[in-house]
């Protein structure tokens, strides 16, 4: 069994939802300092990289965790440093830059910490006078533009990310930063995700939280396609809808992305919560954002739709039990529902694990850390769109064919939700599925068969797996010792299949020294087409995006 205390003090436990594991290999190296290489380097390659992929792949992470004698205690806290891997005509290069965001540049110059970031206070400068470093202690903690997370495009222009309000235009060419760009300078908000959805048109949507003195909202926010001039950024974006916290205004749900089908964009309010008053007092009590994050199991879930054509939030809310969800598969409306694909586990509490001392630990040690971890798997909520007075109540309104999820109203304003697995037995064997990718330009928000991720067998992805939703099959690639991103798929310019193509991995190994490569698995098969090896090491990071070059 685990414990859960909650912050009022009441005790729940559960029983384990984890695969326990024995004898981890230590990662250490793979949350380790790097340098960055500013020219192309050529790459090793191994096997073939197919002739017709043409473009770069873009990645995004913490690269630098530690200024002079200070270091880090988060790896969300890292320097973002962002890879670029050039691939044409068979051939790849490398070459990766830390982003030049103001945090950096204050951090090099003093060579210490000097911003704060989500699990680091930054202490006051040891140059000021007594008196204005005690003065200091009551400012609030200023938001990062330390964007590490993502590489994401709006109006056809390529940024990195982060949850706070300020980003990073990126020239992909150089990886440079061209420009920062403000959210609040735009729109009302706080911050924004790290993972906007896009419609076939350009529109972007987003999400973002705004605090002021009218209480705080979470802000559905949509950009448009067109571009009033060479320098506009997020000119004519707006909030489409806001939404009040459901449960206590002072502590809402925190939230790394949201999901969005063709007429909805559906916003989790999961029961990940944000203490607000600590996050202001942190300078105060010296503990970071990522300490005044707490999970409450008392609290349901929430799945929240709001129309993007109208900005009207949808008259039922549907609930379900208590679950965590950082990444959305895909989402589409068929029949009168709304499907609703998402990587889910059932606490919340692996933001603290990531810490960086648990992420450096060894032997029964970085076991124990894992196995306080409750693993995520693929589900489908199965949500209908039509509740009226003559809707039945207390029976399930799923009439789907083979789907055991079911949705039972309980009034008209409520419906209380089950899901089904998207996965077999085998999944067990991998440690779940997280970092979920998909056929995005063929299949968002549409029907779609396929889905790719990585397998957590360790804190970090040692897997490469692909779900056959037909018949929910398995496909995995596997070596042992080695840790592979995020899958990136590309079509095939000839694609017929919804899975023509290849999928894109950046293999790292905490074992070796200069063992990189870049992997390329043919998306169909699964089969290993071809690496190219890098000779140098590189952290293992979050997110990225595939830029197609001519």
């Amino acid at each position: 069994m685990s414990c859960i205390t909650t912050q009022t003090g009441e005790v729940f436990c559960k029983p384990d939802c984890h695969t326990n594991a024995h004898g981890l290999q230590s990662i250490a190296a793979l949350v380790r300092s790097t340098d960055e290489i500013l020219e192309p380097i050529a790459t090793q390659i191994r096997g073939t990289i197919p002739a017709w992929i043409s473009g770069n792949l873009l990645r995004n992470g913490p690269g630098k965790f530690e200024f002079g004698n200070e270091n880090y205690n988060h790896w969300f806290d890292g320097m973002a440093l962002l890879h670029k891997f050039r691939i044409k005509d068979g051939e790849v290069t490398y070459m990766s830059r830390f982003l030049r965001s103001d945090s950096y540049k204050q951090n090099i110059e003093r060579d210490r910490i000097m911003v704060s970031e989500f699990g680091t206070v930054a202490m006051p400068d040891p140059c000021k006078n007594i008196f204005m470093r005690f003065l200091s202690r009551f400012e609030m903690i200023k938001p990062t533009d330390n964007a590490s997370v993502s590489f994401v495009t709006y109006k056809g222009d390529y940024y990195v990310s982060t949850e706070t309000n300020f980003m990073h235009k990126v020239d992909p060419a150089t990886l440079e930063s061209v420009e920062k760009v403000d959210w609040s300078k735009f729109i009302a908000v706080n911050g924004a995700t790290a993972h906007p959805h896009l419609d076939p048109d350009g529109t972007s949507y987003n999400m973002g939280n705004s605090y002021g003195p009218k209480g705080i909202f979470y802000n559905i926010i949509c950009v448009p396609p067109e571009r009033e001039s060479v320098e506009d950024t997020l000119q004519g974006a707006k909030v489409l809808c806001s939404i009040t916290p459901t449960a206590d205004k002072g502590k809402p749900s925190y939230y790394h992305s949201f999901a969005m089908s063709e007429n909805y964009v559906v916003f989790i309010e999961q029961p990940i919560k944000m203490n607000v008053w600590r996050i202001v007092t942190a300078k105060l009590t010296g503990k970071g954002i990522n300490d005044a994050i707490y999970w409450d199991p008392t609290q349901d879930t929430i799945f929240h739709l709001i129309c993007k054509k109208t900005g009207k939030v949808h008259s039922v809310k549907y609930y379900t039990k208590a679950m965590s969800n950082f990444h959305q598969i895909n989402a589409f409306e068929q029949d009168g529902f709304l499907m609703l694909d998402l990587c889910a586990a059932d606490d919340g509490q692996a933001i603290s694990v990531y810490n960086l001392q648990n992420m450096r630990k060894s032997g029964e040690a970085l076991d124990e850390v894992y196995n306080m971890m409750c693993r995520a798997f693929p589900r489908r909520f199965v949500l209908p769109l039509d509740i009226t007075n003559e809707t039945p109540p207390n029976e399930n309104l799923n009439t789907r064919p083979d789907s055991t999820a079911t949705a039972i109203k309980l009034s008209n304003e409520k419906v209380f939700c089950t899901f089904e697995n998207l996965h077999g037995d085998d999944i067990e064997d991998f440690g779940g599925l997280e970092f979920p990718q998909i056929n995005y330009k063929r299949c968002n928000t549409k029907p779609y068969r396929y889905f790719y991720g990585c397998g957590f067998r360790h804190l970090l992805g040692d897997s490469l797996l692909k779900m056959d939703l037909e018949g929910k099959k398995l496909t995995s690639w596997y070596q042992p010792g080695l840790f592979p991103s995020e899958p990136v798929f590309v079509p095939s310019p000839d694609a017929i299949d919804e899975d023509d193509g290849v999928i894109l991995s950046v293999v790292v190994n905490p074992t070796e020294d200069k063992a990189t490569f870049l992997l390329v698995l043919d998306a169909k098969t699964f089969e290993e087409l071809g690496r190219a090896e890098v000779p140098i090491n590189i952290p293992y990071g979050f997110h990225g995006a595939f830029q197609p070059t001519a």
